[in-house]
């Protein structure tokens, strides 16, 4: 039996309901993120949409243009979104209307949490069937799938078959054939329900909650691409430093970028498919062309989404305005921050490049000291060409270090312009910075290189300014790591306390230790090795150095001994009684000597 009941008369009840349940995402990200975004750019004015599944309700707010229904299975969830909606559907997708279709079908959360445990069980296949009849002849699905081999269950310190918390309703794995587990799995699915798949993005750093969704066709061909590196690198860096993992899931998916298997080792997957208008026409929607390669968090519910198109002339980069976006030139209280972000300048075309940190530590572990070389000198021969007339670099080249620089193989080029210093910096500083940035990445990671064991982090600095051609001291360095405590506190948003802590984290960073962030138990074991090994070459010094005293107090003893041994002979005592009285003579010589110098002193000035 079908009722209706408040708010508002929006919620329907067709049975199956669950009274007692909640599925809405704890963690939610500003203005709903990069998949409110692409929500938002996939739904066009006056469309009818079915949000399938429970969704963050920032989600919704940015589908204020549409109308909207929402498809539940928890009534309580339903009443927390009632006045987000324009309909809500509670008790799963069998109490959809037969005659009900909508222009786009959203089920980002996937197809387990549209099923209700109260109601009739259909199975993955049978509620994709019911789905896709309610997409309307042109109409799209935007549909989740979780990758059961996804990075975050490579880096997880719990397995994936050991969960037993109430999220875990439906446990996956390769061995359920009733779920696909692949790209090809799911896109041979969805022609079998009737549907053209067309553009899937690769979720990151969790599918539930993505930071960055990049298109997974291009990261398949765009291994070397920078812009990948650094999406990659940042979201992954970014979104486990509250949890041990196993290994460091920034590296592994870098590596699996340059691997060509960045997209297949995603957590997940958003793919849009289509259902023709004309069923004799297999061809994609002409639209999708205008679909974003990646949608990138920013951070800044300010500031919004940032989009990259591919466009006839590369691509290019723009920003996706959120509910609350505004672009001021700076930010706010810019003057007493070190650095702020300048949303125009994510406009315009995309650089172009390698990462000039992947392309260094390749190079070292390679231990290729020339290409190291030939790199750093670029690179501080670049920075040098942005210093004004007083050796100050203003501006977004201030902050260009080894990880936010692309090479292309002729010219230099700062990825992200938009982070800029408020106020100029010396340009060895700048340069002391990024070599700081990378060494202490370096040796804290682990990574093998050319250099010998016993440098410190600020050693290893100077020696990589060495190989640039600039003769930086270790006061340059501890500079440029104030300069960095103060640009990361305002990247962060810290307060002067927790500048200054930071301050201190930073300048006690050593190669025995972890790196700064996020820890993996691989990052530890290394860090552990080192210390062993730091700990195996002191104890070896200590027992050098205490051999060392030892054989000199033994030398010292047999000198005593052969002192007193002498002392006591009779030659020695013959040759003192020889001596002493010449000693008294001289003593007496030298007294008389000194009283006649006085008798005759003040007669000779008398004659003067």
């Amino acid at each position: 039996m079908t009722t209706e009941t408040a708010p508002a008369g929006r919620i329907t009840l067709p049975g199956g309901e669950m009274l007692a349940w909640s599925d809405l995402p704890q963690e939610r990200l500003a203005d709903g993120g990069p998949l409110a975004a692409l929500a938002a750019r996939l739904v066009p004015p006056g469309a009818r949409v079915l949000v399938a599944g429970p969704h963050d309700p920032a989600l919704l707010d940015q589908l204020a243009h549409a109308e909207v229904t929402c498809l539940l299975r928890s009534h309580p969830d339903a009443v927390a979104l009632a006045h987000r909606a324009a309909r809500l559907v509670v008790g799963g997708p069998a109490g959809l209307p037969d005659d009900e279709t909508y222009d786009v079908v959203i089920a980002a959360a996937g197809l387990d949490p549209v099923e209700s445990v109260e109601g009739t069980q259909l199975g993955w296949d049978g509620v994709l069937a019911r789905l896709v009849a309610a997409v309307r002849p042109g109409g799209a699905l935007l549909l989740r799938l979780d990758n059961p081999l996804g990075l975050h269950r490579l880096v997880d310190t719990t397995p994936w078959y050991a969960r037993r918390d109430d999220s875990a309703w439906a446990i996956g794995g390769v061995l359920d054939r009733a779920h696909p587990a692949n790209r090809d799995q799911l896109r041979a699915r969805l022609s079998v329900a009737g549907l053209l798949p067309a553009t899937c993005w690769a979720a990151y750093p969790d599918v539930s909650t993505p930071t960055a969704l990049l298109d997974a066709d291009h990261l398949d061909r765009d291994a070397g691409s920078g812009l990948f590196d650094a999406v990659l690198h940042g979201a992954c860096a970014g979104g486990f430093t509250s949890a041990t993992v196993l290994q460091d899931p920034a590296r592994l998916a870098v590596d699996a970028l340059h691997a060509g298997r960045a997209a297949d080792l995603a957590p997940g997957w958003l793919t849009l498919a289509h259902r023709p208008a004309d069923p004799t026409d297999p061809s994609t929607p002409t639209a999708d062309r205008d679909l974003p390669v990646a949608l990138v968090q920013t951070g800044r519910p300010e500031i919004g989404v940032l989009e990259v198109l591919h466009g006839p002339s590369g691509w290019r980069w723009g920003l996706i305005p959120t509910s609350d976006a505004r672009t001021p030139a700076v930010a706010p209280f810019a003057s007493r921050e070190a650095a702020y972000r300048d949303a125009d300048a994510l406009s315009g075309p995309v650089p172009s490049g390698r990462l000039l940190r992947t392309l260094l530590l390749d190079a070292a572990l390679r231990r290729d000291l020339s290409t190291v070389r030939a790199l750093l000198q670029g690179y501080a021969g670049w920075l040098a060409d942005q210093a004004d007339t007083d050796g100050r670099i203003a501006g977004a080249a201030a902050l260009a270090g080894a990880d936010n620089v692309v090479f292309d193989g002729e010219r230099y080029a700062v990825l992200d312009p938009s982070w800029r210093a408020t106020a100029p910096l010396p340009a060895d500083v700048v340069l002391a910075r990024g070599l700081w940035r990378f060494a202490a990445g370096l040796l804290t990671g682990g990574y093998a290189h050319p250099w010998p064991s016993t440098l410190d982090v600020v050693g290893l600095t100077v020696v990589l300014g060495g190989l640039a051609g600039l003769d930086l001291d270790r006061a340059t360095v501890s500079e440029a790591v104030e300069v960095e405590a103060a640009i990361t506190a305002a990247l962060h948003g810290l307060d002067a306390g927790g500048r200054v802590d930071l301050a201190t984290e930073l300048h006690a960073v050593a190669p025995t230790g972890p790196p700064v962030g996020g820890h993996s138990y691989q990052q530890l074991r290394e860090a552990w090795l080192r210390q062993r090994e730091e700990l195996t070459r002191l104890a070896a010094l200590t027992a050098w150095t205490d051999e060392l005293l030892t054989s000199r107090e033994r030398a010292l003893r047999r000198a005593e001994a052969t002192i007193g041994l002498l002392s006591g002979s009779l030659s020695y005592r013959v040759g003192r009684l020889a001596i002493t009285p010449a000693r008294l003579a001289k003593r007496g010589v030298r007294a008389a000597k000194r009283r006649a110098t006085a008798v005759l002193a003040p007669k000779q000035e008398e004659q003067q």
